[in-house]
């Protein structure tokens, strides 16, 4: 259907973007294209309006425009099928478009424009549809996210996803550490086994030596005695005896029985019959014999009982029939003797039978007639049923078929959801590949740019990116970013920032590449400063406190709270009623509530006056929702700075949707009476807003339902339970019901955990971690688990189980009431279950996660089982589950209860003491309380930093804070003295101190907080800058590195010009002339010449190394290094700039919030910030009105001052190198200056911290001016601190002590009792307030002074480090440059060594002299002068062997024959003179073999008569075929196979085939495969003679008047048939003319065979060896068939030959050459063909038609024919010549008398 709407879009209609099947639902998700359809059929007016964007705005505002267009027409749409096409959900896009198609197409034939189809409509339809155009804009609104709520959701998915993979990184390292720990233990335990395994080795071979010492003696065997062995063949011979005794025995009983079978058959019979029997049985001792005549008499005596019975029966018919006649006879007579009665007793008699008759007659008729009113009855009843049973059963396949397309398109949703899975699984794969790819080409760059070295912190890096789904190579620049960035350089600085807090958070926790270095392990790393903390705790929640408060009631209830969630048709309600029976709990469903509101609005429920409290309560918790909307808003607006969480915004909608519902709805209610309606319940109210919006077609909101559920549960009493049946459906219904129940929700209470959480660098450990969370508002989560094909088939069955219980309905008006109203019903399920499925599937997940998260409520039921085991197992579960929430509350209960207990105990208050004790106390402890707080804090600092460290700082930092104890130690003695038993007083910050927690004015808050905010942005951000900084100046020391190392090793390598010295010289040496080769003085000249040539060689090298020298020089000389360090030394610095920032700043902030406890105003710190100065880099001149930061130039020291030096740097080891004492001497320079710059920060932290104590003892001396002079001794130990720091400091506290005066004036008032005890009370709180400042402010301290001696040593292992890569690459250099100076000399002494020995040697050097570099090699590719031509090899010659005739001389025969006789057949005496001529006349031609020219006329005449065809001719084909042997003599099959192979190539069925052919067919033989090429080049190729025999055949045979020459392939394999046995040959013919193996008759004559053995005698076997398996395989065939023939005599040479085909075999169809012997040679074929004619006439073949062979081979003249015919024999030529051979070998002239005696 797609496709089709596709090519309508696209061709006719012609819409602005191509639409695809696949991009469908994406191309109209906005609507856009929809109107543009709708606008070119002139329908869409207002089109210009539309937008083409795919933000949620334009696509609301693009459908609410095309409703009121779809409507007019006739579409079926709301606002479910706008989201579902916004959603692009599948299928929806296209269900609207072809409507849309076909009603368009309906228009086009009526062709009515917009206009007119709405002036057709009546007024009052187009008002409801502009009402209803209202409304569905109304509900798309609601439908619709927003844009920037899919932006936010993006947002925090994204940062889910970043948290998950931090969590994953730990888990790992975590696995990794437990991995390591794992190894050690697997080593150590491989260790012990291999120890023991070893003893064990030691114990083994102890044993197995004692074990070879032990002599075993064998036993010895059991010898068998001579009488033993007797026995046993006795045994033996009496056991076989005793068998053949028991068969004789039985064989004897056998015999008897059957005599005795015998005598009783036959007793009847004479004793001679006996006799006989005995006879023979004793004649035939057989026993099948015996069981025969058993078998027959059996068979007799069955037989003769057959007989008898037979007889018997006959007579038993026979008796029966006569008793039968003579009852009738008796009958017959009393019958006559009965009618012998009176007439008038006869007429009565007929009178009654007439009467009898006629009623009888009347019944039958009665009857007769009920059976045909039954039979009508029952016909139509019956007819009815069938009329039912048909439409039964039309219905049931209607709904089959309805159920089976429900089947399949819920099949094709779940396919196309699985498609989506897929494509989402497959592009995250495809992600992660492509990141891997990343990864993996990253690790081989840096393998490359760093030696197989990569530092752990870039592996780091690339991994965390990975993790966190970022591309590891530059996507873009980020320099310079443009007001809108890119998407890459937007990724660009998410990785930029991934980065950076990574190490920032390794900074922070001192791990990874921040860890803690070996020199300071010992020392403990200072710990969260708590007194800090708690004040910017304190701040924050003053600033902005906290919303939300944890409801917990004060008495749990027992009553249970859950809900049954699942599938349609899982059983949800059928199991809550199973429930409800068993326990008292109510069953709350959200359709009937929903029906019982609105009946309630129409049954007009008013509120009763007996419980106006209740329905008040009830009426706020409408607001109560929309009030924490705006709270959250609130919060929301105060916290903007912080992200807000993605669930808060589903309650925001859901929030301002309500809102604009009330208002519609006041509007309303102006119109009716208000009055009325509000003296309405709520649930009536509810009623009517949801009646109210289901009559717009709308759906009810989620708030609305929330608010029903909730009203109803209000009404259920507090301690029974209750359980929602399949509510909530969507996570948004679950967050309104969980905050309308417990009063708070999740998103809130995040906020408060993020609003706690804004302090990072300062915790506060007594505060309140966690908002308690509320407890749930529901105790359990029923899910009735249901696959959807189980959905489906039950409500099938539900289906099928109505219509059958409405087919038994009797009453038919009933029937149809119902039946229409079951089908509605069925048709809305139908319609809506594919919906619900889907809908359950998509929301389902949200709900689980929802439900497990915080505490797994969540119960899963397998609901595919019958209902009673369901029922079953959901009562077990709720029972479980009343179980444990009885138990919990049970527990809560104990705790509230112990808990009381305890205030209870802490209530009661310990005995007051007496009062005059506590007005002593109270002088005797203020002067120490005073005086404390300094002494203490500094006593403090000094043991944390002695046990905790270990090792002193610096002494500076340290000097006023040992001072200040030990001066107060007299002062804490006195005050310790007097009360011995007291335990010390907690320390500030500890668990048990107590904070000063006085009121601050509200403006300091307000002030502090951003600052602060501000301390920790400043702070961290400086941090992450100095970090990435010294990560990305990493990359550009590998690069750089890298880069020297490339560049060096290029310049080595740069091209030289010693190869052309070489050639020139090679070309001179092998100019020299070949007689000056051996000349001694020559020699010598060529040997100072070598030597010229190695010098110019040595001087070309040693200037290249003196260049490279130089190269590293200036390569060593560059200011890189020098400029890099100071970069890094600068970073450096500014991480301590950092550090000390922050102390400056919290200093502050600690003084400003003490003194605004103290009721003090603010000072104002009028000193500049403590500034560390960077470094100046050398090149660079920068004004001094520029500078914001001070700068010192940094010492670079000379080269003469670092040769004075006599102590080396661990760096360069090895042999000393002054190019790099340099290097050395400025890294001592700047390692002094980093120390140098350490020390005057820690100095300026303790300076201030002495300061700011220093304020604290005068602002205090001050007030208490009036006060007692004892109190004077900690000031003036302070005042003895100050006077040695520096003259700064002097100066501010100079400025101090001037204003002091005027602040410290007090006029003389009179003190009362009361508020001298509220004075002391305000010292003790100032002492308290003092201490605790101080303490927070020497932690700050400690921790500042750790930070910086951390940075300061690693900085100094970082520029080691640097400098050490430095210098390694400098000394690789070195190395690099001599190997090369090394290897070029070595090759030139080995260029020597060759150019001497070819002088001694006097040979010229051929091949190139090659010497580039370092290299040097004779090239033996390229040759200084030519090789010599090779040999050329002569053409293969065929050498005469044995006597054969090679190929050349065979062509010479055929073409003399071919010249005199062109068909082959030639007279024997013309033969003959040919021959002779041939063998007198071959002076020098060559055309015969030598063993042939010693052959006489006599010896000619008795080989041609070998030949002789009929007596008189000769076929010189085949004597050449004779001649050419040796050849490989074929098989019949192989003949047969040839011939297919023609056949097969002869595709025109012609007979004949060309040279081509031929070749591709080829012959049963092949070429001579396994000849050898001789290795000799001047010796010729051996001869292949079999395969310039296979064409030397076809040159014999074939026809070559015709163009092409054309062969005759069935002529040629004729001839091919021939055999040493004229008979087989005879028959091979035969066999190659039908194309079928022909067998031989089984009885053949002896001639034949006479004649075969005459031929074997002949032996051609002899005459040719190496035919001899040939032969003997061809007889082992003929013996074969001859079998073959005897075991199959019948259906065998069935096929059929004709009159042409035998005539061919027998010569028939030749013509005769020789015109002196025409005559007879006709005679001769006449004969022939008349007799073959009348064997066809006589065989029954009248009109010659083909006769089957075995029919005509038993025809006696073919017989005969066959058995003398002779054309098919291979004669024996050989034999005469080695006759001839012998007599020429015993005298060589013959004599006339031997030549006589060879004739006879």
């Amino acid at each position: 259907m797609s496709e089709i709407l596709c090519q309508w879009l696209n061709q006719e209609v012609k819409v602005s973007q191509t639409v695809s099947p696949k991009s469908f639902a994406k191309a109209f998700s906005n609507g856009y294209l929809i109107g543009e359809i709708l606008h070119k059929f002139e329908l869409q007016g207002d089109f210009s309006e539309f937008s083409e964007s795919r933000v949620s705005n334009a696509k609301l505002n693009n459908f609410s425009r095309l409703e009121p267009t779809l409507h007019l027409l006739g579409v079926q749409f709301d606002q479910n099928v706008a989201h579902n096409i916004i959603t692009e959900k599948p299928g929806a896009a296209t269900k609207l478009l072809y409507q849309l198609y076909i009603v368009l197409q309906k228009k086009k034939k009526s062709g009515l424009t917009g206009v007119e189809i709405q002036s057709i409509q009546p007024p009052a339809n187009i008002r409801q549809q502009s009402m209803k155009s209202e409304a569905f804009r109304d509900r798309l609104r609601n439908l619709i996210p927003r844009q920037t709520d899919f932006n936010l959701m993006r947002v925090t998915h994204r940062f889910q996803e970043k948290y998950k993979h931090m969590k994953e990184d730990l888990v790992h390292m975590h696995f990794e550490k437990l991995q390591k720990f794992q190894k050690l233990k697997e080593e150590q335990r491989s260790f012990n086994i291999e120890k023991q395994r070893l003893n064990r080795r030691r114990q083994n071979e102890i044993m197995a030596k004692i074990q070879a010492a032990i002599i075993q003696i064998p036993k010895p065997a059991s010898n068998r005695t001579l009488r033993a062995l007797e026995a046993q063949k006795m045994m033996k011979k009496k056991k076989e005896a005793e068998d053949v005794a028991n068969e004789i025995k039985k064989f004897e009983a056998l015999i008897k029985k059957d005599l005795q079978a015998k005598e009783s058959a036959s007793k009847t019979s004479a004793d001679t019959a006996g006799q006989t029997t005995t006879d023979l049985l004793n004649t035939y001792s057989d026993d099948d014999y015996i069981k025969k005549i058993q078998k027959r008499l059996e068979e007799d005596a069955f037989a003769r009982e057959q007989r008898e019975k037979r007889r018997r029966r006959l007579l038993m018919d026979q008796l029966i029939a006569h008793e039968a006649q003579e009852e009738a006879y008796r009958e017959e007579q009393l019958i006559n003797r009965l009618m012998r009665q009176s007439q008038q007793e006869r007429r009565i008699a007929v009178q009654l039978m007439h009467v009898r008759h006629e009623k009888e007659v009347l019944w039958q008729n009665r009857i007769f007639r009920e059976k045909q009113y039954e039979e009508r009855r029952l016909k139509d009843f019956q007819d009815a049923l069938d009329r039912e049973a048909a439409l039964a059963r039309q219905a049931k396949i209607d709904f089959e078929e309805q159920a089976i397309r429900e089947r399949e398109i819920h099949e094709q949703i779940a396919v196309e959801r699985a498609q989506a899975r897929y494509r989402k699984h497959y592009t995250i794969c495809a992600v992660i590949l492509d990141q891997i790819l990343d990864l993996s080409t990253k690790v081989a760059d840096y393998r490359m740019l760093t030696n197989n070295m990569i530092p752990y912190k870039l592996m780091h890096d690339w991994k965390e990116l990975f993790f966190n789904g970022k591309p590891i190579y530059e996507q873009a620049s980020i320099k310079h970013l443009p007001a809108k960035p890119s998407a890459e350089q937007l990724t660009e600085l998410e990785k930029r920032d991934l980065l950076d807090n990574n190490d920032y958070e390794e900074y922070k926790n001192m791990i990874g590449e921040w860890a803690l270095p070996e020199e300071m392990v010992d020392n403990i790393p200072p710990s969260n400063n708590n007194i800090l903390g708690h004040v910017i705790h304190r701040l924050v929640e003053k600033s902005h406190p906290p919303q939300v408060k944890s409801t917990v009631p004060e008495l749990p209830s027992f009553a249970i709270k859950g809900c049954l969630l699942g599938k349609t048709f899982s059983g949800k309600t059928m199991a809550l009623k199973a429930l409800q029976k068993d326990f008292p709990i109510q069953i709350l469903s959200i359709d009937t509530l929903v029906q019982e509101a609105i009946k309630a609005f129409h049954d007009k429920e008013k509120i009763s006056e007996a419980l106006p409290t209740e329905k008040e309560a009830e009426e706020k918790t409408l607001p109560v929702l929309q009030e924490k909307s705006k709270e959250t808003q609130d919060l929301q607006n105060v916290s903007s700075p912080y992200p807000v969480s993605e669930d808060a915004l589903p309650e925001m909608e859901d929030k301002t949707i309500l809102s604009t519902e009330t208002n519609k709805t006041t509007k309303v209610e102006e119109v009716t009476s208000s009055d009325s309606f509000s003296e309405l319940t709520v649930r009536a109210r509810l009623g009517a807003k949801s009646e109210k919006l289901l009559k717009k077609g709308k759906s009810i909101s989620d708030m609305l339902l929330v608010n029903i559920l909730v009203n109803a549960i209000n009404e259920i009493p507090v301690d029974q339970g209750w359980v929602l049946d399949g509510f909530p459906m969507t996570l948004n219904q679950a967050k309104l019901l969980e905050e309308a129940l417990t009063g708070c929700s999740r998103e809130v209470l995040e906020l408060e955990e993020k609003k706690t959480q804004i302090s990072t660098l300062a915790i506060d450990p007594t505060a309140s971690k966690e908002v308690p969370s509320p407890p749930s508002a529901l105790d359990f989560v029923m899910l009735l688990d249901i696959s959807d094909n189980s959905s489906l088939d039950r409500m099938n069955d539900t289906m099928t189980e109505g219509f059958s219980s409405e087919t038994s309905h009797g009453d038919i008006a009933q029937h149809v009431t119902s039946e229409n109203q079951a089908t509605d019903e069925e048709q809305n399920l139908r319609d809506q279950i594919q919906h619900r499925i889907i809908g359950f599937l998509d929301n389902w997940p949200l709900l689980e996660q929802w439900f497990t998260e915080p505490e797994n409520i969540l119960i899963k039921i397998n609901a595919e089982i019958d209902k009673e085991s369901l029922c079953h197992k959901v009562k077990e579960m709720f029972t479980t589950e009343i179980t444990k929430k009885e138990n919990k509350v049970k527990k809560k209960l104990e705790e509230k209860e112990a808990e009381k207990k305890e205030e209870v105990l802490l209530a009661e208050p310990p005995p007051p003491p007496p009062e005059p004790e506590k007005e002593k106390e109270t002088p005797s402890k203020t002067p120490p309380a005073k005086g404390k707080p300094p002494s203490e804090s500094l006593h403090g600092k000094q043991e944390s930093l002695q046990e905790g460290k270990g090792k002193k700082g610096s002494p500076k930092g340290k000097s006023p804070g040992g001072k200040g104890s030990v001066k107060k130690s007299p002062a804490d003695s006195t005050d310790v003295s007097p009360v011995p038993v007291v335990p010390p007083p907690p320390k500030p910050g500890s668990e048990e101190w107590v904070y000063v927690d006085e009121q601050i004015p509200e403006e300091i808050p307000s002030f502090l907080v951003p600052y602060w905010e501000l301390i920790e942005n400043s702070y961290i951000n400086s941090i992450k800058t100095v970090l990435r900084h010294l990560r990305e100046e990493q990359h550009s020391v590998i690069s750089y590195l890298y880069e020297i190392r490339t560049n060096f090793q290029h310049f080595l390598r740069r091209p030289d010009h010693k190869q052309d010295f070489v050639s020139q010289w090679q070309a001179d040496f092998n100019a020299l002339p070949d007689d000056l080769w051996d000349d001694e003085e020559t020699k010598s000249e060529l040997h100072q010449r070598v030597n010229d040539l190695r010098d110019r060689l040595w001087d070309i090298c040693d200037a290249r190394k003196e260049e490279a020298e130089q190269e590293r020089q200036d390569i060593i000389n560059e200011s890189w290094l020098q400029d890099s360090i100071v970069i890094k030394m600068n970073h450096f610095f500014s991480l301590m700039q950092a550090e000390l920032n922050r102390f400056q700043d919290t200093k502050r902030l600690l003084q400003d919030y003490y003194r605004a406890m103290e009721g003090k105003i603010p000072i104002d710190d009028i000193k500049r910030f403590t500034r560390i100065p960077l470094v100046q880099l050398d090149n660079r001149e920068i004004l001094e009105s520029q500078l914001r930061i001070p700068l010192i130039s940094r010492i670079s020291i000379s080269p003469d001052s670092t040769m004075s030096k006599p102590k080396t740097k661990a760096i360069l080891k090895g042999k000393i190198d002054y190019s790099l004492e340099n290097v050395e001497a400025n890294f001592e320079a700047d390692e002094k200056l980093l120390l140098d710059t350490w020390q005057q920060a820690s100095l300026a932290i303790s300076h201030m911290v002495a300061a700011e104590i220093h304020q604290r003892l005068m602002e205090e001396e001050k007030e208490n001016l009036p006060a007692d002079t004892k109190e004077k001794s900690p000031q003036m130990g302070t005042n003895k601190k100050v006077k040695k720091e520096p003259p700064k400091k002097k100066k501010a506290d100079k400025k101090a002590k001037g204003k002091s005066p005027p602040m410290a004036e007090v006029t003389p008032v009179t003190v009362t009792a009361e508020e001298i005890a509220q004075m002391e009370k305000r010292k003790e709180l100032m002492l308290k307030i003092k201490e605790e400042h101080l303490a927070a402010l020497q932690f700050e301290e400690i921790a500042t002074q750790f930070r910086l001696e951390l940075i300061k040593t690693k900085a100094l292992a970082f520029l080691e480090d640097l400098v050490t890569k430095v210098v390694d690459v400098y000394k690789l250099l070195e190395k690099w440059l001599g190997e090369r100076y090394l290897n070029e000399m070595a090759s030139v002494e080995k260029l020597t060594e060759v150019a001497r020995y070819h002088i001694e040697t006097s040979k010229k050097i051929q091949n190139e002299l090659y010497l580039s570099q370092e290299d040097f090699f004779i090239n033996g590719d390229v040759k200084v002068f030519p090789d010599p031509p090779p040999p050329v090899r002569p053409p293969p010659v065929e050498k005469e062997e044995n006597g054969t005739l090679t190929i050349e001389q065979l062509d010479s025969l055929r073409d003399q024959f071919l010249d005199i006789a062109p068909k082959g057949i030639i007279g024997h005496k013309a033969f003959t003179d040919i021959l002779l001529d041939l063998v007198t006349l071959n002076l020098g031609t060559n055309n015969l073999p030598s063993s042939w020219m010693h052959l006489t006329q006599p010896e000619l005449q008795e080989l041609t008569s070998s030949l002789i065809v009929n007596s008189e001719f000769v076929d010189w084909r085949k004597f050449l075929l004779v001649i050419s042997m040796p050849w490989i003599i074929p098989m019949e099959e192989e003949l047969l196979e040839t011939l297919q192979r023609f056949k097969a190539v002869d595709e025109e069925q012609l007979g004949t085939i060309t040279f081509e052919q031929y070749m591709q067919a080829g012959l049963w033989f092949t070429r001579d495969e396994d000849t050898k090429i001789p290795e000799n080049p001047l010796e010729p190729l051996p001869f292949n003679r079999q395969e310039h025999l296979i064409e030397f055949f076809f040159r014999l045979f074939a026809d070559h008047e015709k163009d092409p020459p054309q062969l005759d392939y069935t002529q040629m394999l004729l001839y091919f048939a021939c055999h040493p046995d004229a008979v087989e040959g005879v028959y091979r013919a035969l066999s190659v003319a039908i194309g079928t193996h022909v067998f031989q008759p089984i009885k053949t004559p002896p001639v034949i065979v006479e004649k075969t053995s005459s031929l074997t005698d002949m032996s051609p076997v002899e005459e040719y060896p190496e035919l001899e398996g040939n032969f003997v395989s061809e007889e082992g065939e003929l013996r074969e068939d001859g079998e073959r023939k005897e075991e199959n005599p019948e259906n065998v040479n069935t096929e059929k030959i004709s009159m042409e085909r035998l005539l061919k075999v027998f010569q028939g169809g030749k013509e005769v050459q020789d015109p002196n012997r025409f005559a007879s040679h006709l005679q001769i074929e006449n004969a022939y063909s008349e007799n073959f004619v009348k064997v066809f006439q006589d065989l029954g073949a009248k009109n010659l038609e083909p006769v089957e062979v075995a029919i005509l081979l038993k025809h006696p003249f073919i017989e005969d024919l066959i058995s003398n015919y002779s054309d098919y024999k291979i004669p024996d030529i050989k034999t005469i010549l080695q006759r001839s051979e012998h007599v020429q070998g015993s005298d060589g002239e013959r004599s006339p008398s031997r030549l006589i005696e060879e004739k006879k």
